[in-house]
């Protein structure tokens, strides 16, 4: 099947360039919105008088979102077609983010902020589905350019929200700013629809009479993905909120700190080009969860054990670590046969996984707190990566979980690899 060719009323499918555009700048727009925030909230708590408790629910806003909002995603996307539904979360994410931009009061900051997160949790989810459409005897190389893509879109309102803010006056101009991309995303959807939407897959039944939905929780590989989606997220977001700060706690200057941080995000950008690629080269991707999460352990082994004397050392691994990432994106798409089954598996893989990620940066900062140091905090990271790597394990064992008792679905998977 060639891009495009999946939906049969389509007298002639659309490009390659114009598919692949749609999918790049969509997954640019799935984390602005989160990490935007970070560099400029201590100006919009003096603006508004935000409270630091009310600062902190801000900053755990986006995983719990992403989880909530997750597990009905893919149903709305079976409601109303998966691109309608990708229209419609870059819509509400243009809206969400301009409105917090103007934002009188904290409360309105909340609700606008949830509104915009609510857009990117609905394409968290169906990214992976439009990858298998689209692209299905290519699902490595197209969810390496959806993860790179997402990636990007996380570091970079890192770096430049502040100096936007400060060129155009203000933390409103820092934050309304990436409203901008987020509009520009849909015109290539636009170009899309206009040829005919890509059709909604029917509500299939399973062999047994089931809702596909069902047989796909009852499998183990499901379980066994939604536990390494959900703590490499949990690792993730903990690194991204806490790394910087374990290194001034070990004797780095803050810009030190925050140069050798921003090297994580960096190499995992590096990782996520090169990952789902070279991963579905192989018929066994057990080697790369044990691999990724080598990388994770010894950086957490390390920074217990001589934090600043190689914290370069340390941000390298971290940055290899978070490869997890894209190989469970990657994951979503092997594990199901068909866009239907894997808008389901993705909606369960990552709404209860940002359920489970939520407790990681409040978790690590609470027993911080209650230890006066980062011994628990980083052994607590070593136990939660033992769940990860067997979860990892278990959903890499060979099938997918929307197969028919026929094992058709199987040969499906087996070809887009």
């Amino acid at each position: 099947m060639t891009a495009g060719a999946s939906n049969p009323g389509r007298s002639r499918g659309p490009s390659t360039l114009l598919l692949v555009s749609t999918l790049v700048l969509t997954s640019l727009n799935l984390r602005a919105a989160v990490t935007s925030v970070g560099p400029v909230l201590r100006e919009v708590q003096t603006s508004l008088g935000m409270s630091d408790t009310v600062a902190g629910l801000l900053t755990s806003l986006p995983v719990l979102c992403f989880g909530a909002v997750g597990l009905v995603a893919a149903r709305i996307g079976r409601r109303v077609g998966t691109d309608r539904a990708l229209v419609v979360s870059l819509v509400v994410i243009t809206l969400g983010l301009v409105v917090r931009a103007l934002a009188p009061t904290v409360g309105w900051l909340l609700v606008t902020s949830v509104l915009a997160l609510t857009g990117m949790a609905i394409g968290n989810v169906l990214g992976p589905v439009v990858i298998k459409a689209w692209f299905p005897g290519q699902v490595g190389r197209y969810t390496g350019i959806y993860s790179v893509s997402v990636v990007l879109g996380t570091a970079v309102p890192v770096a430049v929200t502040v100096p936007i803010a400060d060129a155009l006056g203000g933390w409103r101009f820092g934050l309304g700013v990436w409203a901008i991309p987020a509009a520009v995303a849909l015109l290539p959807w636009l170009l899309l629809l206009r040829r005919g939407p890509v059709a909604a897959p029917s509500p299939p039944m399973t062999a047994g009479g089931s809702p596909l939905a069902a047989q796909i929780r009852r499998d183990p590989r499901a379980w066994g993905l939604m536990v390494f989606f959900g703590v490499q997220s949990l690792e993730a977001y903990v690194v991204m909120g806490w790394f910087p700060t374990i290194l001034q706690d070990a004797g780095l200057s803050a810009s030190s700190a925050g140069w050798t941080a921003s090297l994580t995000l960096v190499l995992s950008v590096l990782v996520a080009m090169v990952v789902p690629s070279l991963a579905t080269r192989f018929p066994d991707q057990r080697p790369w969860v044990v691999g990724l999460t080598g990388a994770s352990v010894t950086a957490y082994l390390g920074l217990l054990l001589a934090p600043g004397a190689l914290s370069l050392l340390w941000a390298i691994l971290l940055g290899i670590g978070l490869g997890a990432f894209p190989l469970a994106i990657l994951l979503i798409g092997l594990r199901a046969a068909t866009p239907r089954g894997t808008s389901e598996l993705s909606g369960f893989v990552q709404g209860y996984g940002y359920l489970l990620a939520a407790m990681g940066p409040f978790g690590v900062g609470l027993l911080r707190d209650l230890t006066g140091g980062w011994e628990v905090p980083l052994g607590a990271l070593l136990v939660v990566i033992v769940p990860k790597l067997i979860g990892g394990l278990i959903a890499c064992a060979d099938g997918v979980v929307d197969a028919d008792r026929g094992g058709s679905g199987e040969a499906t998977a087996t070809s887009a690899r």
